[in-house]
């Protein structure tokens, strides 16, 4: 899974504007895949050279014209000949948090702590906006999305529930050493 598959999945519902693929990628994808501002338009371009996608221009009153993006029959196939290839493995996006705590130990205890609550909100924040995000489309959502959707939520709930444990448990050690 790249770039390419993800924005050509997109356009296989609707046209889309750059704007619109980016929103998406930081909002609903976001929870399943990682991708930088600077990798969409370059990937955009090279797609539409390739024959992947088209851009149509649209005029817009007092503003300025919005480029408008179709996925082609070639796009189409390339997008299904992902669908149908062999799932690929899961890989755990790049965790700062995860790697600063498997070090904890050289740290103390009071740090890992401030590292654990940073998560924590971090996490419910990310949470509160998935489920946000779930009220408001599973009417118009596939019933796989609906799971996608319920996965990550169920994620990120497993997630808080683990910090909270080790939040109790870090801190009875503080108590334990004063």
């Amino acid at each position: 899974m790249n770039s390419q598959d993800v924005i050509l999945g997109m356009l296989m519902k609707e046209a889309l504007t750059g704007y619109q693929i980016k929103q998406l990628l930081e909002n609903v994808f976001s929870n399943f895949y990682s991708s930088s501002y600077g990798t969409i338009y370059p990937t955009l371009s090279r797609i539409e050279k390739e024959g992947l996608i088209t851009k149509e221009s649209v005029l817009q009153d007092g503003k300025p014209n919005k480029n408008l993006l179709n996925i082609t029959p070639k796009g189409r196939d390339c997008f299904n000949a992902y669908l149908l290839a062999p799932l690929e493995g899961d890989s755990i996006r790049k965790s700062d948090f995860m790697m600063r705590l498997y070090f904890g130990e050289f740290v103390g205890y009071d740090k890992v702590i401030i590292w654990l609550k940073q998560a924590q909100e971090e996490s419910n924040t990310k949470l509160d906006q998935l489920l946000e995000q779930y009220s408001l489309y599973k009417d118009e959502m596939h019933p796989a999305q609906v799971i996608c959707i319920q996965i990550g939520i169920e994620e990120y709930k497993a997630k808080l529930t683990t910090i909270a444990e080790g939040l109790v448990s870090l801190e009875q050690l503080v108590q334990e050493q004063s």
